[in-house]
């Protein structure tokens, strides 16, 4: 992970189509997720969608060994979550789905919130809080913007919100492979960093809890939690630098650029 790669019109074309795809997979999912479900038939949804359906390959399923398609982290689960038969959603929960997808060679990886039931104001205002700062970071990528500058705006909204930056993950840059260079922190400072530009591709996905920071594995060796046992959420696109500005590569179609305060 020492170079990144800048992508090329035909590369960035090929990972817009993955983007798509990874986007109609949640579309999909949204209309199934629902209280009772076990967190392994969410994963068994999405590997019939994506293979079948998309014909394109879950990009996660073998990587660095992990056996499933997708991650599940409910509640104080931070990342990496693994579905389970015997887990299953209820009413009050709060679940992050992260997939990735790959299609003709280049992948998208993407994860969102899921709300289920009626979910107490303070996990709803955690996932929403959460949202806005993984906006505030990509409307801080232009070419000339630093990656410090991206962390520090999601660093910020958080901090103002009473909540803390999980500091041991991060986002990645991505295109053929699943990690590329370079490491995205989700917190900084501005001005500090690798400067963007043009035909980067990288992934921004903060993860944010309602108490401490601090985190731990579980003894299964992916399960990551908070150590307080408070509520951690997290969203994540992946994110093309343009001329422009940013393209967002998965973005899904119920979303809009949200007006923050």
């Amino acid at each position: 992970m020492d170079e990144v790669v800048i992508k090329g019109p035909e590369e960035l074309a090929r990972m817009r189509q993955s983007g798509r795809l990874l986007a109609a997979v949640f579309a999909y999912l949204d209309t199934r997720i629902e209280a009772g479900m076990s967190t392994m038939q969410i994963n068994d949804l999405a590997e019939a969608f994506i293979t079948r359906t998309l014909e394109a390959r879950p990009a996660s399923q073998g990587q660095y060994g992990f056996p499933f398609v997708l991650n599940t982290s409910l509640n104080h689960v931070v990342c990496h979550g693994v579905p389970s038969t015997q887990q299953r959603l209820k009413p009050g929960d709060i679940v992050n789905v992260d997939i990735t997808l790959e299609k003709q060679g280049y992948i998208a990886d993407s994860s969102k919130m899921y709300l289920i039931g009626n979910v107490p104001p303070a996990a709803r205002r955690l996932v929403d809080k959460t949202y806005e700062a993984m906006w505030r970071g990509i409307q801080a990528v232009r070419p000339g913007a630093t990656l410090g500058d991206v962390g520090h705006a999601i660093q910020r909204h958080a901090d103002a919100n009473g909540y803390s930056v999980v500091r041991d993950y991060c986002g990645h840059g991505i295109g053929q492979e699943m990690h590329e260079a370079p490491e995205v922190l989700h917190y900084g400072r501005p001005g500090q960093g690798l400067v963007l530009q043009e035909g980067m591709t990288f992934t921004i996905e903060p993860m944010i809890n309602q108490g401490k920071a601090k985190v731990k594995t579980k003894r299964d060796g992916w399960t990551v939690v908070t150590s307080d046992k408070r509520l951690s959420a997290q969203w994540e696109h992946t994110i093309a630098v343009t001329a422009e500005g940013y393209e967002v590569l998965t973005l899904r179609d119920d979303e809009c650029l949200p007006r923050l305060p």
